[in-house]
Parts: C-alpha cells; structure tokens; sequence
C-alpha cells in the first residue's frame, strides 16, 4: 500500500507509511539492483511493496498521458 502524508518525508508517496519513498524504491530498481538486494537491504519490505510501488508509477504515467494537450 502506498500512502501519502503531508508530514512524513515531505509528504511524498510512502509505502505502508514507512519511511521508504516510491521514487527510492524505483531509483534502486533503475541503478540495477535486484528484488532480491532490496529486500535484503530494507527487510521490513516486501515483494508486494516493490510491486505496489511499480504500479503507483504505471498508474500515475497513465494519468499523465491522459491529459489532453
């Protein structure tokens, strides 16, 4: 689950409140590191989180592209 709170890390997209960012999540997936090394490196993540944060992205691009110009 991806949570927003305006006073937790600046109120940007968070998951299950933590204190771990979408954009750090999908950072570490764009540098090269595995699922496997990000569940290790944050043990209190899980595969559902990296998948939640995947498609917090893929939604929010699709909402982008849906503007009208």
């Amino acid at each position: 689950m991806i949570t927003i709170e305006p006073d937790k890390m600046g109120g940007k997209p968070c998951i299950r409140g933590l204190r771990i960012t979408v954009y750090d999540v999908l950072d570490y997936l764009a540098s090269g590191m595995s699922e496997a090394e990000i569940l290790a490196d944050f043990p209190d993540l899980t595969r559902d989180d990296l998948l939640a944060c995947l498609a917090f992205a893929a939604d929010r691009e699709r909402r982008m592209l849906s503007v009208p110009a």
